[in-house]
C-alpha cells in the first residue's frame, strides 16, 4: 500500500523528494500518515479535499483486496 501511494503522491507533489509515509500495521489495520511540504498541501489535499477522499478510496479498495483496512491522514 505504501508503494501504491507513494506512486500517486509523487505524480501530484512539486517537492515528491520531501513526501514521507509511515505505516504502522497492526493485524489487519494500517494507519498511514503522510508527511508532506507545505507548498505541496493544495495539490494533494484538493479543493474540499476531494482529491485526498480520492486517493483514500483508490488505496482503501486496493486494501480491501488484501483483506485489510486503511487509514491515512495527511500532515
Amino acid at each position: 500500500m505504501k508503494e501504491l501511494l507513494e506512486f500517486i503522491l509523487a505524480r501530484l507533489a512539486s517537492k515528491p523528494e520531501e513526501i514521507k509515509i509511515d505505516e504502522v500495521n497492526n493485524g489487519n489495520n494500517c494507519n498511514i500518515t503522510v508527511h508532506l511540504a507545505k507548498e505541496d498541501f493544495g495539490a494533494v489535499i484538493g479543493r474540499g479535499g476531494k482529491v485526498a477522499n480520492s486517493i483514500r478510496t483508490v488505496v482503501r479498495t486496493y486494501a480491501k483486496t488484501q483483506n485489510k483496512r486503511v487509514n491515512i491522514s495527511f500532515e
